[in-house]
């Protein structure tokens, strides 16, 4: 398989006393700098043609951006784009109305405009950025990049290094591709693309030392695609899921998949008797392709390969699930090509699938409503627990993302899960049930919608209320 064919054969935090505000030029200098706007990437590798892209800094992925962990940070976003965006700050249970999702916590900020986003982040661990306004396309165009949280206490690795999977789609030119959007793409499985980069680059090589052990921070920023990646001869350790530490860390059996804007921590020791490169590979379809590698050279770190596990210290999460007191609903997916769905509502009218499609842009529906923003999912007080039953009654699978907070997968298919990881994005399979429970300790209104981007434009975003 050529890259160029890649998967196109594959179908209680307190809230903030601040207010955001537009523009304050006389404001005191912030910790960062977000600047989205028109750049240039080498997408295709050395010595090929550069790709036309929008970047945070000038560069796909953005800068990496490190915060300290429970503590006051100011950054702000100076706007260079032709057009409005906001910036959602992914999987950090952040004050609402610093969250980033234009047309709920705030209105997109226009070009030429600024704005200031301040609020601490009480749980360390790999979050990343992206833009939160027309996000199918600003997205697919580079508007991503890195977010650290870091320990209080730096954990015991010799290097730590940031593994950001992208495809993207591209012409023979290099070229991003368009249209974005597509009404027929959002009814299957969204916008695939026809190039992997790792870290914005084709087939990067990470430099590392015998025997030394690596953190590999793996997030995927795909608009839709589901990757999975190999270690052939390597034997990596899952130490955190979408940010939060696993008490206990296990060895990876097989492939990594990732879905959109999910993360998996990995800890990898270098053999001390190797040297030369060792590949990562993308194998999510029948030949696998070369992601990256691992260029091993140098003198061994240490004598022996480490054999001792990696536990990150754990988030101050709430953990005191109340499931006989939780408030407990059903999230019904619906729609997209080959599903049953034959009408559902959309801005308070019914309407059938055709006309959904094809004059509102909609194919999906939650609980028979598409777009279903007028309305929370639900409501709940402040500290209650709440279960959520997401049932894809469709036939693709769905990343769903809950804004705000992370939560357990209590259920699958009728049957107690045996996840302890605490996520905040969850790949739901087509025809299965996945039951989710969380601690609705953050007051506002929280997005939970698909992270395959054009299913959310198209249907799949609701929210709830916390308060």
């Amino acid at each position: 398989m050529h890259r160029r064919q890649f998967l196109s054969a594959t179908a209680a935090m307190a809230a903030l006393p601040l207010v955001p505000t537009l523009a304050r030029g006389a404001d005191a200098k912030p910790d960062h700098v977000v600047t989205p706007g028109p750049g240039m990437a080498s997408l295709l590798g050395d010595g090929k043609p550069g790709t036309a892209v929008w970047a945070y800094g000038g560069r796909v992925p953005g800068p990496v951006i490190r915060l300290p962990r429970a503590k006051l940070v100011h950054l702000r976003l100076d706007n260079n784009l032709p057009e409005p965006t906001s910036v959602h700050w992914h999987g950090i249970r952040i004050a609402n109305a610093m969250d980033g999702v234009s047309g709920l916590t705030q209105a997109p900020v226009p070009p030429g405009g600024t704005f200031d986003y301040r609020f601490q982040s009480p749980d360390a661990g790999t979050y990343w950025y992206h833009s939160h306004h027309r996000a199918w396309e600003q997205v697919a165009r580079g508007l991503y990049g890195l977010l650290i949280v870091e320990e209080d206490t730096p954990p015991a690795v010799d290097s730590d290094h940031a593994f950001i999977a992208d495809d993207w789609r591209l012409d023979e030119d290099g070229a991003i591709s368009a249209p974005f959007g597509a009404i027929g793409e959002a009814a299957h499985g969204g916008r695939l693309g026809n190039w992997l980069t790792v870290n914005g680059r084709t087939e990067p090589v990470f430099k590392v030392r015998p025997g030394e052990r690596i953190r590999l921070r793996c997030v995927s920023a795909a608009n839709a695609r589901i990757m999975a990646f190999a270690f052939p001869g390597l034997t990596p350790s899952v130490i955190a899921v979408d940010g939060q530490p696993l008490e206990a860390p296990f060895v990876l059996d097989g492939a990594m998949t990732l879905g959109p804007a999910q993360r998996i921590d990995l800890a990898i020791d270098i053999p001390v008797d190797v040297t030369g490169p060792i590949p990562i590979q993308e194998v999510s379809t029948a030949d696998a392709i070369k992601a990256a590698s691992f260029g091993v050279s140098g003198p061994p770190m240490r004598e022996r390969t480490l054999t001792t596990e990696l536990v990150l210290p754990a988030n101050p999460l709430p953990r005191n699930l109340d499931l006989p007191g939780a408030i407990n609903v059903d999230l019904l997916m619906e729609g997209g090509a080959m599903g049953g769905l034959r009408q559902a509502s959309y801005k308070g009218q019914m309407f059938d699938m055709r006309t959904l499609v094809m004059e509102k842009g909609q194919a999906w529906a939650f609980n028979g409503v598409a777009g279903g923003m007028d309305t929370p999912l639900l409501s709940a007080a402040q500290g209650r627990t709440v279960t959520i039953n997401m049932i894809n009654d469709t036939q693709w699978p769905h990343a769903m993302h809950l804004h705000g907070h992370h939560f357990h997968v209590i259920e699958r298919d009728g049957k107690p899960a045996m996840d302890h990881a605490w996520r905040d994005t969850e790949l739901v399979e087509p025809g299965s049930h996945t039951r989710i429970a969380f601690i609705a300790d953050n007051p506002g209104k929280w997005l939970f919608h698909c992270h395959m981007l054009e299913h959310h434009m198209a249907g799949m975003g609701t929210w709830i209320e916390v308060g």
